[in-house]
This record gives structure tokens, sequence and C-alpha cells, in this order.
């Protein structure tokens, strides 16, 4: 069941980007950009309901940093919660993320906590899934997400909390884990929760999405809608400079601070003995690639830049959650065609079961944010969240949410 809804996924995705011709596949888009007027009208209505205040954020009372975007998937938005998450933590802020989880599975049995101040056991439906405290993993990665699993994994001193209600996830992690500070991962269309600083990614190759809006295209909301960002980050920049995109994006939010940065490999590491190794080692190697990620084409190109022989590369719909089966067929296959070596995304690396035959070494790229213009204003965001820590406020932990 789960292999044909990700063929449909896949066939859905195609369709959306013009891959696939044909009466049905026509038909199809016809019906979509249909739902798609509905969905418009949807988004609009509920961003009126709050301005108009009919509907009312939650306020915690700290610090609340909104990293999303408006469009679905690809933007790199991982590694710039990272870089946030990182950069705060060794500011001597105790930050916590804030993440829903995507594509995660419920847990058999829940997690037990007891409260920090009664010392009595928190009520189920009170308690989110902590991926992480900040002392280690706490969850495996099918009950945690591939994200939030990578992320916890990374960040030592760092808390990670997974639930579709980010207010529940962030009241628990003021109140039990101490965090003064919450990054609100994929956050921008999460708006029951509060925000005080709202950072925007777009991805310098699609920038707005394939220009139609869900589910005829890729935008999560209009592009107009970028007025509500403070910063907008333009990710997968090849250089700084992009005057160009710069002036789009002015047209609709003329006073956000812009950051130019790139996602940059560091290294390849090996998903089962951690060795860790040059990006020249892939030089001239005949390389298999495999993953289930939004944007394949720019993991590809990536190895390619560095002298990678990409000998093929096997996609996944995104979070695929690879089989023993679709590893051991792989790795036959790589078997057949005398790779040197495979390679994997780091958020595909977390959800890969070990082979049954390790004939060829597995590896995952290491990509870390590089700034390539807007360093200064990445320094004044940094003190400006450092020199700015709330006061908590009990009252506003336990208020209840407005918003529906």
């Amino acid at each position: 069941m789960s292999d044909n809804l990700e063929d449909l996924e896949q066939w859905g995705e195609d369709v959306i980007f013009g891959r696939v011709k044909g009466f049905r596949a026509s038909l199809m888009r016809c019906f979509l950009r249909v739902l798609s007027w509905v969905y418009r009208f949807g988004v609009k209505q509920r961003l009126r309901l709050y301005r108009s205040h009919w509907n009312q954020p939650v306020q915690l009372g700290t610090t609340v940093i909104s990293i999303g975007n408006i469009t679905v998937g690809g933007t790199g938005k991982t590694p710039v919660v990272e870089l946030f998450a990182k950069t705060l933590r060794d500011r001597g802020r105790d930050v916590a993320i804030l993440s829903r989880g995507y594509k995660s599975k419920k847990l058999d049995s829940p997690q037990t906590w007891r409260s920090r101040e009664t010392g009595e056991e928190i009520p189920e439906e009170d308690m989110p899934r902590v991926v992480s405290a900040g002392r280690g993993l706490e969850l495996d990665v099918q009950y945690a997400g591939d994200e939030p699993y990578m992320l916890a994994k990374n960040l030592d001193g760092v808390a990670v909390v997974v639930d579709k209600d980010r207010v529940k996830g962030g009241r628990f992690a003021i109140s039990e884990l101490e965090s003064d500070l919450l990054l609100l991962d994929d956050g921008m269309q999460f708006l029951k929760l509060g925000h005080t600083i709202d950072v925007v990614l777009v991805d310098f190759n699609a920038p707005f999405g394939t220009g139609a809006i869900l589910p005829r295209g890729t935008l999560r909301e209009p592009p107009r809608n970028l007025c509500r960002a403070d910063y907008v980050f333009i990710t997968k920049c090849y250089k700084a400079g992009n005057t160009e995109l710069i002036e789009k994006i002015r047209k609709y939010n003329p006073v956000a601070e812009i950051i130019e940065c790139t996602h940059g490999p560091q290294y390849i590491e090996n998903v089962f003995t951690g060795e860790v190794l040059p990006l020249d080692f892939l030089k001239g190697k005949y390389v298999a690639a495999i993953s289930g990620i939004a944007v394949p084409q720019s993991f590809e190109e990536k190895l390619t830049d560095y002298g990678a022989n990409v000998l093929f590369h096997r996609t996944y719909a995104d979070h695929h959650s690879f089989s023993q089966k679709d590893i051991d067929r792989f790795m036959r296959r790589c078997v057949r065609r005398d790779a040197d070596i495979i390679v994997t995304t780091e958020k595909d690396a977390v959800r890969f079961p070990r082979p049954e035959e390790m004939d060829v070494e597995v590896y995952f790229l290491r990509i870390e944010v590089d700034i390539l213009s807007g360093q200064e204003v990445w320094d004044k965001l940094v003190d400006r969240v450092c020199g700015e820590k709330m006061p908590i406020d009990p009252l506003l932990i336990n208020e209840r949410a407005f918003a529906s």
C-alpha cells in the first residue's frame, strides 16, 4: 500500500512539474488548477482572520524565530535551522527547535516525563515527542522524522521537540527543558504561535516554485506574502550579487534584510563507520547516488562539481522510508555496474538500513551554509537575538490558544 501511495505521489509531482504528458495528465492539471483557486482563497481568508485579530496567535513569553518558506520543499531549510541553532547556542541561548515531524510515525507507547515543578507525570495529551532534550537522542528516526532526528544528532545542547501543535511543544520546551529561545522549523504558515522574527528562505534556483499555488504548483502562498518576512535568505546561490532576484523580492518586501548564502559541501562521511573523507576523494570515482529529497538534481550536481562520475542516480519521493529490499536491490545494481562508492544525502542517511552485503561502501555528503553576502546583517541579527532575552511569563505559557 505504501509503495502505491508513493508511486501516486511521484506521479502527482511529475504532473505538477509538467514531466508527464497526455490526456490524463492534462485533465489532472486542470482539476488541480481549480483546487488551487480554492486553496488560495483559504490562505487569504486565514491570514485575514489573524490580521483582523479575530484569531489571536499565542505568545509564550520568549523569543520565537520562525524559519520557513513560501514554496514546498527544496529551499535548504534544515541546514539554515542548524546554523541558527548552533550559533545561538554558542552565544549562550538555551535553544529548542520545534518541528511538526513530517512523515514520522506515532509512538507505540507514549514517552513519560515528570514535571520539573511538581514531580508528577505529565499527562499524555500535554506531552510532545522529545527527540532530544539536548543530551543525546531520545527517539528513533521513524518516530522523530528524518529532519528533526538529523538536527538532534548534530546539535549537542539543543533540544528538539516534535508535535503538530507547536504551541504545545513550545510550552513544554520552556517549562520542562528551560529553553529561552524557540526556533520554529517550517514556521511561516504556522500562525497559531506568535513569531518574534520571521526568516523566509527563497531558493535561488526556483525562487517562486512553479509559479502556481498548491496543489497545481509548489507555492504555499502568493509571492506578495514575502511582505511578512523580517529577513530573507536567498539559498543555494552560486555567487553573491544576484541583483535581478533581489529586485523581484524588493517588489514584495522593500524593507526586509537580505542575506545570500550557499549550501556548500564540506566532506563525505561513511554512514555506518563514521569515517570522514575530504571532497577530493570524489574526484574520478564512479559513484552511485541514491536520494529521497525534494530536489535530487541539486544533490547530483554537487557530486559532479567535485569530479565524481555519477553512474546512475536512484531517486525516491521526498522523505522516502527506505526498506531493506530497496537497499539490497540498489546494492546489487551497484556491484553489477562496478561502482566505487555509494553516496546519499545526510537526511537520507538517517533512514538508510544497513545492506545485507556491504559490497560497496556508503557515504553521505555533509552540507553546511556559507554566507556569501550579508555577513554584517547576520552578525547584527545574532547580536539582536542574544541581547533581547525576554523574561518568561508563566501566565503566557499556560494561556490557551485562541487560533483554530
